[in-house]
């Protein structure tokens, strides 16, 4: 490896720093690199022969189709009525506590999540109706702008999750034993989130108000019940083994068609149009993201980047306990400037190494990434969920960032708990997938 890396990863940090899509740092900045390499090391025929094979291999996958299905899903979602029965059905669960209406709001993030595998359309389907509404019945604005700018993090925890997918791609884990290990972290950030704020609004005064009954709430369910099925056939489908997770993201847009066009009919045929073209943009802005971060990633491996780490790495550090906590830290830091995307094609490769020097579970440390990058999403200067927040609220960077704080800190509590108890996380693809170990 000579010193040309290190300028090129200076002119991709400057430019993952500007305005410049980052698509296209990734893209240049390792074509850059490959030319400069190829003076020296590589026939200029050859480096042209790898870029090209990189580029045309990162998006001949079929994992992918997974990803392009839920985005479509989670915009059916959106245009339709789902998402608003999901928050009704959230609110009938404990919308009578004291914050019954923030619980509802994480709850809702919650089973969104489960259904569209990004945090993006968590925020922009959860966060753009629940804001309003919190406002409205009197929470306090910094607790409403935080709590639904760090809760859409479930998007990318709670299965499917698109970052997820991206990972078992490289990995060759199976995605139904890493889809498992969301579950329980999942779970403890939605607790955790609803006793802060059960705490926080009980100090504001807020009081217990009548449940509803036994009828309301069955009026409630019958009501909401299309919705609800939708994850039920989608994780029912995925871990009885009745169809693949590619087949289960085609089976879910179907069925959210059929009950937005003809069950609820909230959505109507001059819909579909919209709905097809603006998830048909977003996948490929997402494809041309993985390109870049493959051409990107190949000059890394032709400068053998991985393996220098790697033997850094397991020089310096002889416990794995210390080098998970490290990885967080840095992980952390790149969330701050790179999307979770960009960073789990790029340096997925650079980790994977080491975790078998270390006795790491490739599925434990795909969720402590995940959780890591996701925490990104809340975090400046390229916090995404934090400038969609700020829009829907009318709020500056600065006001968002510090409201978002406390969700911030519990998040990396729990963080903390993932990466020293890796049972908590492998417990359950352990007992359903014991051949994944």
């Amino acid at each position: 490896m000579d010193n040309t890396i290190y300028y090129v990863l200076l002119l991709l940090l400057g430019g993952l720093a500007s305005t410049i899509p980052v698509y296209m740092c990734l893209f240049f900045t390792g074509v850059l690199g490959m030319a400069v390499f190829a003076v020296t090391a590589m026939p200029f025929d050859v480096q042209s022969m790898l870029l090209v094979q990189a580029f045309y291999r990162s998006m001949d996958k079929f994992a992918l189709v997974v990803v392009l299905f839920f985005i479509l899903c989670g915009n059916i979602m959106t245009s339709g009525s789902i998402v608003d029965k999901l928050i009704k059905t959230a609110k009938a669960v404990v919308g009578f506590f004291p914050g019954g209406l923030g619980m509802a709001g994480v709850l809702a993030c919650g089973m969104f999540g489960a259904i569209s595998g990004s945090t993006v359309a968590t925020v922009v389907a959860i966060g753009g109706f629940m804001i309003p509404a919190l406002i409205a019945e009197g929470y306090d604005e910094d607790y409403t702008v935080g709590v639904m700018t760090a809760a859409p993090i479930l998007g990318i925890i709670i299965p499917p999750s698109i970052s997820m997918i991206l990972y078992s791609m490289i990995t060759n884990d199976s995605l139904a034993a890493l889809f498992m290990t969301g579950f329980v972290p999942g779970a403890l950030i939605v607790v955790a989130f609803c006793v802060y704020t059960y705490v926080v609004c009980r100090r504001a005064g807020f009081k217990l108000v009548k449940p509803p009954s036994l009828l309301e709430l069955l009026s409630v369910l019958r009501e909401s019940f299309w919705a609800l099925m939708l994850p039920v056939i989608i994780f029912g489908g995925i871990f009885s083994g009745a169809f693949t997770a590619n087949e289960a993201a085609v089976v879910a847009c179907v069925y959210a068609f059929i009950v937005e066009l003809f069950i609820h009919k909230d959505m109507g045929f001059r819909d579909v149009k919209k709905v097809v073209v603006s998830s048909a943009v977003t996948s490929a802005t997402l494809l041309l993201i993985v390109a870049g971060a493959t051409v990107f990633g190949k000059y890394l491996t032709v400068e053998r980047l991985p393996q220098i780490i790697t033997e850094a790495v397991t020089a310096n550090i002889m416990n794995k306990w210390v080098f998970l906590g490290v990885v967080n830290v840095f992980l952390l830091f790149v969330g701050m400037f790179m999307d979770i995307i960009s960073a789990t094609l790029i340096l997925t490769p650079i980790f994977l190494p080491m975790l078998d020097q270390f006795g790491i579970s490739s599925l434990h440390f795909g969720l402590l990434m995940t959780v890591n990058l996701g925490i990104g999403y809340i975090t400046p200067p390229m916090g995404v969920s934090l400038y969609i927040t700020g829009a829907v609220a009318k709020k500056d960077l600065i006001y968002v960032t510090k409201a978002v704080m406390p969700f911030i800190l519990i998040q990396l509590l729990v963080l903390g708990i993932l990466t020293y108890w890796p049972d908590i996380v492998l417990f359950l693809p352990k007992f359903f997938y014991p051949q994944s170990f």
